[in-house]
């Protein structure tokens, strides 16, 4: 059974930052598409970021450019996302999500993630 539990989730202060961390069990990501996704109260699931683990290619959705990073350990078979320079808008609960097919995955599509975390929550107040 495919699990993936996030972690490091919490309550920081704008401008501050946090690193999730994202660990598969029954599941290797070696040939996958990863990604976050976040999700406010009273709005759509959307893309933060998302990593090709084969090529180590990464893609990022306008709003956390140059603040945030997502990254891979293929030692740790873990994902993370660094969030630095946090703001109020980014509060939102963060879910892990993977896909085996990586190469018919679009990156930003929720409905292309076969697994999904049970998420974490990043609170961030002014």
């Amino acid at each position: 059974q495919v699990q993936l539990v996030e972690s490091g989730g919490g309550s920081v202060q704008a401008g501050g930052s946090l690193r999730l961390s994202c660990a598969p069990s029954g599941y290797t990501y070696s040939s996958s598409c990863m990604a976050w996704f976040r999700q406010a109260p009273g709005k759509e699931r959307e893309v933060v970021a998302a990593i090709y683990t084969r090529g180590g290619v990464t893609v990022y959705t306008n709003s956390v450019k140059g603040r945030f990073t997502i990254s891979q350990d293929n030692a740790k078979n873990t994902v993370y996302l660094q969030m630095n320079s946090l703001k109020p808008e980014d509060t939102a609960m963060y879910y892990c999500a993977a896909s085996p097919q990586p190469y018919g995955t679009i990156w930003y599509r929720p409905t292309d993630y076969t697994f999904w975390g049970q998420g974490t929550q990043v609170t961030v107040s002014s």
